[in-house]
C-alpha cells in the first residue's frame, strides 16, 4: 500500500499533463479545418508533375 503514495501523485500529473496537452492543442488550432482534412486524403498529388499515371518509371521507351 505504500507504493499508491507514489503511484496516485504520477497518475494525477500525467492527467495534468495530457489535459494541458489538449487544451495547448485547442489553442494553436490543431482542430480548424476538419473539413479540409476529409478533402486532402482525396487528393492524386503523389504522382511526380509531369508524367501521366500509365507512363512506365523509366520514361517511355522507343
Amino acid at each position: 500500500m505504500d507504493v499508491l503514495i507514489f503511484l496516485i501523485p504520477i497518475a494525477i500529473g500525467l492527467g495534468l499533463l495530457g489535459l494541458f496537452a489538449f487544451m495547448w492543442t485547442l489553442k494553436s488550432g490543431q482542430y480548424d479545418d476538419l473539413e479540409g482534412a476529409k478533402w486532402r486524403i482525396l487528393e492524386d498529388d503523389d504522382l511526380p508533375s509531369g508524367k501521366a499515371p500509365c507512363e512506365p518509371p523509366g520514361g517511355s521507351q522507343k
